[in-house]
């Protein structure tokens, strides 16, 4: 089984999340008491919320880059980043080590290759809707992307760093997010990317009918297959 180095952090709750679900999945595949080996090195949310406010992508990328080098020389086989914003220095990251980093939205793209799925809704943090970083995964399989309109990005941003990320999932708020999705769907959203690892835990299956990819789900899963590949 190979070691999987993980940066989690953004937030605790959703690193939490890949914990669990990589754990699951490893005892489900093996059986026994087989559990995933990984190294796990969490930053403090406080500490990145600045540099997204900012758009400080250069120092964020130093910073997860030094992250992902300690990884690699703890022993690690492989960089998972635990959220999807700070992707946009995923290139950086690549850069900077000799393992391969798994990328969530690659991840992604092919799931919804799939399922023959060619227009797709995004939810997630502005970062992640607005800048290129995810949609260009998405783009280079074909797939096009729609998002929210500016007032919808506005509250899907705040709600994630002022509620979600703090273990906070009021019903209000998953009404609005229902909303949104009725509108992208409206607007020719063939499915839904969560694209925002806290928000699974906000918006269950069991309240769509539309599909919906599932970014932590589907990156955790990644992870495990990678960890048990020959």
């Amino acid at each position: 089984m190979k070691t999987l180095g993980l940066i989690g952090g953004t937030s605790w709750l959703s690193t939490a999340e890949y914990y669990r679900i990589i754990n699951q999945q490893i005892n489900q595949r093996l059986g026994g008491r087989n559990s995933a080996k990984m190294i796990l090195h969490c930053i403090n949310f406080q500490d990145f919320t600045p540099l997204v406010d900012s758009q400080n992508w250069h120092k964020m990328g130093e910073w997860f880059s030094d992250i992902a080098r300690r990884l690699q020389h703890a022993g690690a086989d492989c960089i998972i980043i635990c959220a999807n914003t700070p992707h946009i220095v995923a290139d950086t990251i690549r850069q900077n080590v000799s393992i391969p980093l798994i990328h969530i939205a690659e991840v992604t793209a092919k799931e919804i290759l799939k399922q023959k799925i060619s227009s797709i809704g995004l939810l997630g943090t502005k970062i992640t809707m607005e800048q290129s970083f995810f949609k260009y995964s998405l783009s280079r399989s074909g797939i096009s992307t729609l998002i929210p309109g500016q007032n919808e990005r506005d509250f899907l941003h705040s709600s994630i760093l002022d509620e979600l990320g703090a273990g906070i999932f009021k019903e209000e708020t998953r009404t609005k997010y229902l909303s949104i999705i009725g509108e992208l769907r409206r607007n020719g959203a063939e499915g839904i990317i969560l694209g925002c690892t806290e928000i699974p835990l906000l918006i269950k299956p069991i309240d769509l009918t539309v599909p919906t990819f599932d970014t932590t789900m589907l990156h955790a899963t990644a992870a495990v297959e990678f960890a048990l590949a020959d």
